[in-house]
């Protein structure tokens, strides 16, 4: 997720805000960021989803190489879900 990038028009749905909300949400809750908690939701799905990461910096590496410590509870995942 980056903030200085508009959301793709294909993606600009009107409950896209609610949306990026909740994802924000779970984020401040588990102290991690956005993008960690959307890579966490992959590999904890079922069914799991090993994600390629595609980064400019290293800083980007190091925050999703971080995301397979971010434990989503159940709730978390199904407030995602939802």
């Amino acid at each position: 997720m980056r903030r200085d990038r508009a959301i793709p028009p294909d993606y600009d749905t009107a409950d896209a805000p609610r949306r990026l909300g909740t994802l924000q949400d779970v984020a401040e809750e588990l102290g991690a960021t956005p993008n960690q908690v959307v890579l966490a939701r992959m590999m904890q799905g079922d069914p799991p989803i090993v994600p390629v990461l595609g980064v400019s910096t290293v800083d980007q590496l190091d925050e999703g190489l971080r995301s397979v410590d971010v434990e989503l509870t159940p709730e978390h995942q199904r407030r995602l879900d939802t």
